[in-house]
């Protein structure tokens, strides 16, 4: 390629980077204009982030899935263990409450590297 033709590409490429910075200015513009106060903006970005970080409520599938795999993976003794160290003979047996803790512990099979 000729020193023209080079210098025409790192031409245009400039010219596209300097149409990304004006759209990124004009949304930082628009953002800081906003006619909410400042206070009122934080406020409602927490109430954002305290939606959508809710804790899920785990269901006997979520751990099912989870031993199923490990099990597959050949943790098949570790997981029945688990389960009985829970007082419970299957995972269908297992108290709703304890699901959390047991998919902690069967998560962290194998990952003990």
């Amino acid at each position: 390629m000729g020193k023209m033709s080079e210098l025409a590409v790192e031409l245009s490429e400039l010219r596209h980077c300097g149409e990304v910075l004006i759209g990124l200015s004009e949304s930082i513009a628009a953002l800081l204009s906003t006619e909410e106060a400042p206070s009122e903006l934080k406020l409602s970005k927490k109430k954002k982030v305290e939606e959508t970080t809710e804790p899920k409520s785990i269901t006997l599938a979520d751990v099912r899935a989870v031993c199923a795999e490990k099990s597959r993976a050949g943790f098949t003794a570790e997981v029945k263990a688990i389960i009985t160290k829970r007082g419970a003979d299957k995972l269908s047996a297992i108290k709703p409450e304890d699901y959390a803790a047991v998919l902690v512990e069967v998560e962290a099979l194998g990952n003990a590297e």
